[in-house]
């Protein structure tokens, strides 16, 4: 059986949890054996799984990988501390703030033989590979993706963009490389509304 930790109980860190507590037969979830999850706040217990201090998840050595669940602007530090710890890692997206730490947080990984994967669900989904197939082999002559949520803690999400940024990745994955040719930013504070609206290229104009 190969030791896990969940590392945050938000939404997905709940999720990880009930999947590891009861996984699905035949799946390879089945040889994953959950030894407790991290939080800062005090639950006890959470579905069975046992709360247990960040110190000793890192000094386990029954624990061979940290499912990170956190706030966007953790991830790189709680990455590291595993990596450190000689733990592989699986992280939400987006796996940093910015490109420069994943970069060094991949070669820490390679360095220490230690897989770093960052797990971005939605790409996952049935209604993503249905999307998918429908713009196979179709050329992109102009759209736009809107979409909407609660207005986020930027101390802990990181700035607006990172907010959406796993929508950002349907495009990449969907039409190649896109390029940046304008962006706006219109907030009310009142109204406590913000709006990002973001221009791109793809690499044929």
């Amino acid at each position: 059986m190969f030791g896990t930790v969940v590392v945050g109980v938000g939404i997905a860190g709940l999720a990880r949890i009930r999947d590891l507590m009861n996984p699905m037969p035949s799946s390879p979830s089945e040889h994953l054996k959950l030894f407790g999850f991290v939080s800062r706040r005090s639950f006890g217990n959470v579905n069975e799984a046992k709360q247990i201090s960040l110190e000793d998840a890192l000094r386990s050595k029954e624990i061979h990988a940290a499912f990170i669940s956190t706030e966007n602007r953790s991830h790189e530090e709680t990455i590291r501390m595993f990596l450190e710890a000689g733990k592989h890692v699986l992280v939400e997206y987006p796996m940093a703030l910015s490109a420069k730490a994943a970069h060094e947080l991949w070669e820490m990984a390679e360095q220490r033989d230690k897989v770093l994967h960052v797990e971005h669900v939605e790409l996952l989904t049935e209604e993503y590979k249905q999307l998918k197939k429908e713009v196979a082999g179709k050329e992109l002559v102009k759209g736009t993706l809107h979409f909407t949520g609660h207005v986020l803690d930027e101390n802990k999400t990181g700035f607006p963009a990172f907010s959406g940024i796993a929508r950002l990745t349907w495009l990449i994955d969907l039409f190649g490389d896109l390029t940046v040719t304008s962006a706006t930013r219109e907030k009310q504070k009142d109204k406590n509304y913000s709006r990002m609206t973001v221009h791109f290229q793809t690499a044929n104009k």
